[in-house]
């Protein structure tokens, strides 16, 4: 196949919105080239050969690999991992077993800390790695947010600096990679930081 014919082949951008097609072929090539051969070979020209995806598009979506390779990270995360049942005490504690068993399961946990690292020396990776911490920070502590009121915390907490503490905890097990806990263990944690930030009384 001559050049002409491969880029004929490849999938097209609908300029800067995305090709709901085309971004689930970059995604899932993504994916793919984590499950096999892990992060130390992924790139973007890897995904954009095995998605037919031109490399503009990709940067056009995703302005930097470690923004993509967290997209690619994150969709294998279980849309369960944040559940509100009422308690927070045993929400918090299944979402802290249940993060660190992803990162146990299938590579997860090699991806992100490859990112962690390249984000030492990469202002790129750096920024991409904020964005994303931010964000699941703000939905975290919209999670304690709607405790607040009835579980006694107290108004002027910061609900994302709760968060913060929590993810605080996982990430030093997962640059340990000790990341084997009990649930007992884990809703000691979470005991230990909602006492702090619970009213007296």
């Amino acid at each position: 196949m001559n050049d002409d014919q491969d880029l004929s082949q490849r999938r097209t951008s609908i300029g800067a919105q995305r090709n709901p097609a085309s971004q689930e072929a970059i995604l899932q090539a993504a994916t793919e080239i984590l499950a096999e051969h892990g992060p130390g070979s992924f790139s973007i020209e890897a995904v954009a050969k095995r998605a037919k995806a031109g490399k503009p598009t990709i940067y056009r979506w995703w302005p930097n690999k470690a923004a993509l390779l967290l997209d690619a990270y994150h969709r294998q995360k279980s849309p369960h991992l944040h559940t509100d049942t009422g308690d927070l005490q045993r929400d918090l504690t299944r979402f802290l077993t249940e993060l660190l068993a992803f990162w146990r399961r299938g590579g997860s946990g090699a991806i992100f800390r490859s990112v962690i690292a390249e984000a030492q020396t990469d202002q790129a990776a750096c920024e991409a790695l904020a964005a994303y911490l931010a964000e699941r920070r703000k939905h975290l502590g919209a999670q304690i947010r709607a405790a607040q009121a009835r579980e006694n915390i107290r108004a002027e907490v910061n609900p994302e600096v709760a968060a913060e503490m929590l993810s605080g905890f996982a990430w030093t097990r997962l640059l340990t990679n000790h990341l084997e806990i009990r649930e007992d263990e884990a809703a000691e944690v979470v005991k230990t930081i909602l006492d702090g930030i619970r009213g007296r009384g």
